[in-house]
């Protein structure tokens, strides 16, 4: 890649010439770089990527033909400065929650302590969910959504006599059904 600045015969000058070299005009330089190379056969990835774009569009226009959804998105938009609701909607389907924090400081194996999740979206978390697995078997259920939107609070139902040893699953889902999954041993 080459950059020419200031020269009278390349200024503005973009496009491919003669199939090997792309210019291209960037304020009062001109960027001149072979050009790229185009495979007919698409590779793996390549097909792999456009499946999963595909699907992408398939949930987003089935967003879209939801009135309450779309609104969802519409509003998302508006705050985010995308430009429409179905782009949200799209890059949703991309990206999975992030599961930011697990707060286990009250979780003594006792019935009722909690156990508190941070977990964060680029547009909503649709759910959590909890599995403590101990020498007793395996307890599951549902987090609650807390009034700040970003953390949810499990509630224990079974007395646990110990902790060593015990293993929490935590999974989080968007509206597209990513899940994301974060496992700790006690």
């Amino acid at each position: 890649m080459a950059i020419v600045n200031k020269n009278l015969i390349t200024k503005g000058l973009s496009g491919m010439l003669g199939g090997t070299l792309v210019f291209r005009s960037v304020g009062d330089k001109t960027v001149v770089a072979t050009a790229p190379s185009t495979s007919k056969v698409p590779t793996v990835a390549q097909k792999n990527q456009r499946e999963r774009f595909q699907q992408a569009v398939l949930y987003a226009k089935s967003q879209m033909a939801d009135p309450i959804i779309k609104a969802e998105y519409e509003t998302h938009a508006k705050g985010s400065g995308a430009p429409n609701a179905y782009n949200i909607a799209v890059a949703d389907f991309f990206n999975a929650p992030d599961i930011t924090e697990i707060d286990l400081s009250k979780y003594l194996g006792k019935k009722g302590d909690t156990i508190r999740i941070r977990v964060t979206d680029d547009f909503k978390v649709e759910s959590v969910s909890v599995e403590i697995t101990n020498d007793k078997g395996t307890e599951k259920g549902n987090a609650v959504m807390q009034a700040n939107k970003l953390d949810w609070l499990y509630t224990v139902i079974d007395d646990n006599t110990s902790t060593v040893g015990n293993k929490i699953v935590i999974k989080a889902y968007d509206m597209p059904g990513n899940e994301t999954k974060e496992e700790q041993v006690l």
